[in-house]
């Protein structure tokens, strides 16, 4: 299974998803790529858009390898195998520091005016374009946790097996699209999967409703 671009795996999303039409869903999108994807969903299923900030805390010599994540409340994952690649303790302070840096300076880029909406009480739905490792999307469903959603749902269109079986405590439901056995790079799955821009996500934001009046 091969997705044209982020729109076509969106509007399968919203579909597979269509019992959340009407309930007024906080869709959350994990910058940047899957914030197209998920202003596209919110407006199929009447919702509201913001993002989750998140970053991956990556291995020292590579940062394209996860060694955990970090959330915009200071919620931090370390996967199990991070001190075996070099990521002591103190790596994964300086880390954690420097990634925090970067989430607050999207947020002040992204939403200048606000901060994050409640998640309290609401159906909250958290999309990613993909799971490789997992580990941006299990801080981010950790954290909004803590703020007590009515239910919590992740949506991804393709994802590692392994991460999605990690991934299944830490939300109400996931909706995942494809599983692939032998996953490579989140990529891979789409025809066309260029990078998404800051100024793409601050329209997509900008454009979105921001009331739940205006949403429903």
């Amino acid at each position: 299974m091969r997705f044209k671009d982020r729109f076509e795996a969106a509007r399968m999303l919203a579909q597979a998803l269509e019992t959340y039409r009407g309930r007024h869903p906080l869709v959350l999108a994990i910058p940047r790529g899957a914030v197209p994807m998920g202003a596209l969903i919110a407006n199929a299923l009447g919702g509201q858009l913001d993002v989750v900030l998140v970053r991956k805390l990556g291995a020292p010599f590579n940062p394209e390898l996860a060694v955990g994540s970090v959330e915009e409340g200071g919620w931090t994952y370390f996967a199990p195998y991070a001190g075996r690649i070099g990521a002591d303790a103190t790596y994964l302070e300086q880390e954690s520091a420097e990634q925090m840096n970067v989430i607050r300076r999207r947020r002040a880029l992204y939403t200048p005016n606000r901060g994050p909406y409640d998640v309290e009480g609401r159906v909250v739905i958290v999309v990613d374009d993909g799971l490789a490792t997992g580990a941006s999307m299990k801080a981010a469903l950790h954290a909004i946790r803590q703020r007590h959603p009515q239910r919590l749902v992740c949506a991804v269109p393709v994802a590692a097996p392994d991460s999605l079986d990690e991934i299944r405590p830490l939300a109400d439901e996931v909706v995942c699209l494809y599983a692939p056995q032998g996953f490579h790079a989140v990529g891979m799955y789409y025809a066309d999967f260029p990078q998404v821009e800051d100024a793409e996500v601050r329209a997509a934001l900008d454009a979105a409703p921001h009331s739940e009046r205006q949403a429903g």
